[in-house]
Protein backbone atom coordinates (compact mmCIF):
# COMPACT_ATOMS: atom_id res chain seq x y z
CA UNK A 1 0.00 0.00 0.00
CA UNK A 2 1.14 3.39 -0.78
CA UNK A 3 2.47 6.15 1.40
CA UNK A 4 0.09 9.18 1.71
CA UNK A 5 0.77 12.71 2.21
CA UNK A 6 0.26 15.98 1.81
CA UNK A 7 1.69 17.70 -1.69
CA UNK A 8 4.77 19.24 -1.01
CA UNK A 9 6.34 22.13 -4.01
CA UNK A 10 9.06 20.00 -4.80
CA UNK A 11 6.49 17.43 -5.98
CA UNK A 12 5.55 19.75 -8.68
CA UNK A 13 7.94 17.57 -11.37
CA UNK A 14 7.04 14.04 -9.68
CA UNK A 15 3.14 14.84 -10.13
CA UNK A 16 3.28 16.51 -13.68
CA UNK A 17 4.87 13.27 -14.92
CA UNK A 18 1.88 11.32 -13.19
CA UNK A 19 -0.54 13.81 -14.94
CA UNK A 20 1.20 13.22 -18.22
CA UNK A 21 1.37 9.40 -18.18
CA UNK A 22 -2.28 8.74 -16.71
CA UNK A 23 -3.38 11.13 -19.59
CA UNK A 24 -1.65 9.90 -22.51
CA UNK A 25 -1.11 5.92 -21.39
CA UNK A 26 -4.19 5.47 -18.99
CA UNK A 27 -6.71 7.69 -20.74
CA UNK A 28 -5.77 5.94 -24.42
CA UNK A 29 -8.62 3.68 -24.30
CA UNK A 30 -10.97 6.53 -24.06
CA UNK A 31 -9.69 9.46 -25.68
CA UNK A 32 -8.00 9.89 -29.21
CA UNK A 33 -4.77 10.81 -29.61
CA UNK A 34 -5.14 14.19 -30.22
CA UNK A 35 -7.10 14.95 -27.57
CA UNK A 36 -4.74 13.27 -25.13
CA UNK A 37 -2.13 15.69 -26.32
CA UNK A 38 -3.62 18.89 -26.00
CA UNK A 39 -4.46 18.00 -23.00
CA UNK A 40 -1.44 16.76 -21.54
CA UNK A 41 1.22 18.45 -24.02
CA UNK A 42 4.56 17.79 -21.84
CA UNK A 43 5.44 15.17 -18.68
CA UNK A 44 6.95 18.57 -17.34
CA UNK A 45 5.44 21.12 -15.28
CA UNK A 46 5.03 24.89 -16.84
CA UNK A 47 7.16 26.97 -14.59
CA UNK A 48 5.85 30.44 -16.01
CA UNK A 49 2.29 29.72 -14.12
CA UNK A 50 1.33 29.34 -10.84
CA UNK A 51 0.94 25.54 -8.67
CA UNK A 52 -2.61 25.69 -7.68
CA UNK A 53 -1.74 22.42 -5.99
CA UNK A 54 -0.58 24.73 -3.19
CA UNK A 55 -3.60 26.36 -2.67
CA UNK A 56 -5.98 22.88 -2.72
CA UNK A 57 -5.96 19.97 -0.22
CA UNK A 58 -3.43 17.90 -2.43
CA UNK A 59 -2.01 14.41 -1.20
CA UNK A 60 0.28 12.12 -3.04
CA UNK A 61 0.96 8.63 -3.40
CA UNK A 62 4.29 7.27 -2.91
CA UNK A 63 6.12 3.90 -3.39
CA UNK A 64 9.86 3.22 -3.02
CA UNK A 65 10.42 6.77 -3.23
CA UNK A 66 8.35 7.35 -6.27
CA UNK A 67 5.13 9.53 -6.94
CA UNK A 68 2.46 6.90 -8.11
CA UNK A 69 -0.52 9.03 -8.25
CA UNK A 70 -2.35 12.49 -6.47
CA UNK A 71 -5.66 13.91 -5.89
CA UNK A 72 -6.54 17.46 -5.43
CA UNK A 73 -9.93 19.63 -4.07
CA UNK A 74 -10.49 23.29 -3.60
CA UNK A 75 -12.51 24.17 -0.78
CA UNK A 76 -15.44 24.27 -2.51
CA UNK A 77 -15.13 20.29 -2.47
CA UNK A 78 -14.63 20.12 -6.31
CA UNK A 79 -12.50 17.43 -6.88
CA UNK A 80 -10.46 18.94 -9.19
CA UNK A 81 -7.16 16.61 -10.02
CA UNK A 82 -7.21 12.54 -9.27
CA UNK A 83 -4.65 10.88 -11.25
CA UNK A 84 -2.74 7.84 -11.03
CA UNK A 85 0.08 5.90 -12.69
CA UNK A 86 -1.08 3.38 -15.36
CA UNK A 87 0.61 0.60 -14.01
CA UNK A 88 -1.09 1.70 -10.06
CA UNK A 89 -4.35 1.57 -11.63
CA UNK A 90 -6.78 -0.95 -9.64
CA UNK A 91 -4.35 -1.78 -7.29
CA UNK A 92 -5.86 0.74 -3.99
CA UNK A 93 -3.74 3.51 -4.76
CA UNK A 94 -6.32 5.92 -6.30
CA UNK A 95 -9.16 4.61 -3.27
CA UNK A 96 -6.42 5.63 -0.47
CA UNK A 97 -5.88 9.44 -2.35
CA UNK A 98 -9.90 9.44 -2.23
CA UNK A 99 -10.30 8.45 1.30
CA UNK A 100 -7.32 10.80 2.21
CA UNK A 101 -8.91 14.32 0.44
CA UNK A 102 -12.10 13.25 1.00
CA UNK A 103 -11.79 13.04 4.61
CA UNK A 104 -9.79 16.57 4.91
CA UNK A 105 -12.75 17.94 3.36
CA UNK A 106 -14.95 16.37 5.88
CA UNK A 107 -12.95 17.87 8.27
CA UNK A 108 -13.01 20.72 7.37
CA UNK A 109 -17.21 20.82 7.04
CA UNK A 110 -17.76 20.12 3.63
CA UNK A 111 -20.87 17.75 2.95
CA UNK A 112 -21.39 18.79 -1.02
CA UNK A 113 -18.93 18.38 -3.54
CA UNK A 114 -18.93 18.28 -7.41
CA UNK A 115 -17.06 16.94 -10.11
CA UNK A 116 -16.04 17.16 -13.85
CA UNK A 117 -14.96 13.30 -14.43
CA UNK A 118 -13.18 11.73 -17.46
CA UNK A 119 -14.53 8.61 -18.91
CA UNK A 120 -12.71 6.52 -17.41
CA UNK A 121 -13.14 7.79 -13.47
CA UNK A 122 -16.90 7.89 -13.24
CA UNK A 123 -17.27 4.05 -12.32
CA UNK A 124 -15.25 4.23 -9.87
CA UNK A 125 -16.71 7.94 -8.22
CA UNK A 126 -20.15 5.81 -8.80
CA UNK A 127 -19.19 2.57 -6.53
CA UNK A 128 -17.98 5.90 -3.99
CA UNK A 129 -21.68 7.08 -4.33
CA UNK A 130 -21.43 9.99 -6.29
CA UNK A 131 -24.36 10.86 -8.25
CA UNK A 132 -24.37 11.40 -12.18
CA UNK A 133 -26.03 14.30 -13.00
CA UNK A 134 -24.70 15.07 -17.02
CA UNK A 135 -22.35 14.29 -19.98
CA UNK A 136 -21.23 17.22 -20.75
CA UNK A 137 -18.25 18.47 -23.30
CA UNK A 138 -15.95 21.11 -23.36
CA UNK A 139 -12.93 23.08 -25.20
CA UNK A 140 -9.70 23.83 -24.45
CA UNK A 141 -6.41 23.95 -25.87
CA UNK A 142 -8.45 23.34 -29.38
CA UNK A 143 -9.58 20.04 -28.16
CA UNK A 144 -13.03 19.34 -27.55
CA UNK A 145 -13.37 16.70 -24.41
CA UNK A 146 -16.47 14.47 -23.15
CA UNK A 147 -16.63 14.91 -19.21
CA UNK A 148 -19.34 13.18 -16.93
CA UNK A 149 -20.75 15.94 -14.02
CA UNK A 150 -21.60 14.43 -10.79
CA UNK A 151 -21.79 15.01 -7.56
CA UNK A 152 -21.88 13.68 -4.32
CA UNK A 153 -23.71 14.97 -0.44
CA UNK A 154 -22.62 13.50 2.68
CA UNK A 155 -24.69 14.47 5.47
Amino acid sequence: MPQIRPYQAQDRAAVALVFYRAIREGSAAHYPEAERAAWAPSPSPDLTTPDKLLSQWCYVAQESGQITGFFSMDDTGYLDMAFVLPEVMGNGTAAALYDTVLARARAEGLTHFTVRAAVQSHRFLARRGWVFDTMATFTEDGATYTTALLHLDIP
